[in-house]
């Protein structure tokens, strides 16, 4: 609808991750950068944490993309609220295995499978799992079970898990000390600052064929401000404050149009010891 108006070949603002749009701040730089490493060095296990709406997703769809290019068999997993057969479904659907009738037989499917990968120098082979604070205790044991298919030198399977701040707390937990001991790599996602939430903007007015301006100084202040940094939160009120600058002729969003964007959204934003941002729609 504004994409005209304001000179733009793309939506900007899409809360739907993609790569293409990923913007590398240096929290998000090395999220990258320990799942691209892990998995060559075939690290076996890594943890990737960060509130709501930081880029979890994001970063997992290119570290993916990325992997895929350079040769590695990926299985991704989005909602892992699954019984244990179900979970073992998808991992072997994902990988072009047979589906198993027993654990036994999944564990003999995968293991062959990960044996003739590294035989015939395919992979690494990685099982992405988004969402993992949804896993349940008995999944999260399993995956660690996963982690035993190795040969003396390295680890078959490769294995990252990305998850609210829940998930670490899981995984300290006395029941699962086991799986923490496996970690080899774990980051934290932050929310950008607000030196980063004026380059993100930019950035995506830019990567969308557009002006960097669209948005002046004060309306990105008033962005970071009702957003606490979160970029998906970011992207909500951008492409909202877009629709109204479209609808009052506006070629230059302000800090005027973003209060009233934040307000026809009734976006409620405050920071105790850990941020909370809600929405009523």
């Amino acid at each position: 609808m504004y994409k005209h108006f304001y000179g733009l070949k793309k939506e900007p603002f899409n809360i739907t991750p993609d790569p293409n749009f990923l913007y590398l701040s240096p929290t998000h730089r090395e999220a990258l950068a320990q799942i691209i490493y892990g998995v060559k060095t075939k690290k076996g296990f890594i943890v990737i944490t960060g509130e709501v709406g930081v880029g979890k997703t994001t970063v997992l769809n290119a570290s993916l993309k990325k992997l895929e290019e350079n040769g590695s068999i990926t299985a991704f997993i989005f909602n892992p609220e699954l019984k244990l057969m179900d979970f073992f479904y998808i991992i072997c659907n994902e990988l072009g295995l047979p589906k198993p009738r027993t654990k036994a037989e999944f564990l003999i499917n995968l293991n062959d499978f990960l044996i003739d990968c590294l035989a015939k120098g395919k992979g690494p082979v990685v099982l992405f799992i988004d969402e993992a604070q949804r896993l349940s205790s008995k999944l999260l044991e399993e995956i660690r079970l996963l982690l035993n298919l190795e040969t003396g030198a390295e680890k078959l399977l490769q294995i990252v898990l990305s998850g609210q701040p829940e998930l670490w707390e899981k995984i300290n937990s006395t029941e699962l000390r086991q799986l923490k001991q496996r970690i080899s790599l774990r980051h934290t996602i932050k929310p950008l600052n607000s030196k980063e939430v004026k380059m993100y903007v930019k950035e995506r007015l830019t990567k969308a064929g557009g002006r960097d301006d669209i948005f002046n100084d004060k309306a990105i202040d008033k962005i970071y401000k009702y957003s606490g940094g979160i970029p998906r939160l970011i992207n909500i009120i951008c492409s909202n404050a877009l629709i109204t600058g479209y609808v009052a002729e506006k070629k230059v969003i302000n800090a005027k149009i973003i209060k009233e964007t934040v307000n026809d959204l009734d976006l409620v934003s405050h920071k105790p010891k850990r941020s909370w941002f809600l929405f009523k729609w």
